[in-house]
């Protein structure tokens, strides 16, 4: 049986411990459990979540886990030099350590994540990277997995995490099986869904919302202002105005972050070759792409292709 230890405490982020529920019927599909789960705190007892009631928790000890999560909380907030000691301690005796949402500000703080990739939750990924400068921060990531440590992004993520973890120790059907009567994707594609470039725009009027859908749906052809305009019914002069009005940025930026984040949403699912993506969310060509990629991302599409495979072997 798999020992998964979950690291909380006070005004921890309830949340976070959807995860469990991915162990749980992971165990359901099997005789007999394959997981055993123990919240792990101090002291022990029980112990507050951000939403006001309390779980019970066993205390620190030496107790050998294969799996050590830790959670976040909605405030990034110094930690127990206990709970950084123990950490420090376990971390060498389990097979993977890992973080949800903004526990990998306590990782961090722990020290295992220093030269390592990781991700946490977009709204602190900034005040994380300028805290911790040896990290790789990848902000736009679901999950990372760097050797036996595990990051996730903000609060659900931990889910798609847990999904990974089991997938790699029972195998991609039990997987699949599990996300099915979860009702949630098995493998989430892309980036943290706050970072969608539709929601970023966020337009008022119904006109500019349909012209966005309208371009979403056919990236693949050249869509000038002036194609745009008519799709919502305005000479090009009056849609300019009002899109800039509405989403703070020109219709070709607006394009190019649709097609970037599409072009991302591909590399990430399969092995699609780059110049065939290129040509499919409109940029064209590989070079036009790159450039693109470059100024969103600084990092160009190969590189993120390269992250991709490397996770999808590990």
């Amino acid at each position: 049986m798999k020992h998964i230890g979950i690291i909380v405490f006070p005004g921890f982020q309830v949340l976070d411990l959807a995860a469990t529920t991915v162990f749980e019927f992971a165990n359901l599909a099997f005789d007999k459990p394959v997981y055993e789960i123990s919240l792990l705190s101090e002291d022990g007892g029980p112990v507050t979540t951000s939403a006001g009631f309390s779980v019970e928790t066993v205390p620190f000890s030496d107790v050998l886990f294969d799996t050590v999560l830790v959670v976040g909380n909605n405030f990034v907030e110094p930690v127990s030099p206990a709970i950084l000691a123990f950490i420090r301690s376990v971390a060498p005796r389990s097979r993977r350590i890992g973080s949800i949402c903004t526990g990998a500000f306590i990782l961090a703080e722990a020290g295992l994540l220093d030269g390592r990739r990781a991700t946490t939750h977009w709204f602190h990924a900034r005040d994380f990277q300028r805290t911790y400068p040896k990290v790789k921060m990848e902000e736009d990531r679901i999950f990372i997995i760097d050797g036996p440590v595990w990051t996730s992004a903000g609060m659900t993520s931990g889910i798609d995490m847990a999904l990974a973890l089991v997938e790699k120790d029972l195998g991609v059907e039990i997987a699949k099986s599990v996300a099915k009567k979860l009702v949630v994707y098995h493998r989430r594609a892309g980036g943290q869904s706050q970072y969608s470039a539709l929601l970023e725009l966020n337009p008022k009027s119904d006109r500019i919302q349909t012209t966005l859908a309208y371009a979403r749906e056919n990236l693949h052809k050249e869509l000038s202002v002036e194609q745009l305009a008519e799709v919502a019914h305005l000479s090009p002069r009056q849609f300019n105005r009002a899109f800039h009005a509405e989403t703070g940025q020109s219709p070709a930026k607006a394009i190019e972050n649709l097609r970037v984040e599409a072009a991302r949403l591909m590399i990430e699912s399969g092995r699609i070759p780059i110049d065939t993506i290129a040509r499919d969310v409109g940029f064209g060509d590989r070079e036009r792409m790159r450039r693109a990629f470059l100024r969103a991302f600084g990092q160009p599409p190969r590189f993120m292709q390269r992250i991709a495979q490397a996770e999808a072997l590990a």
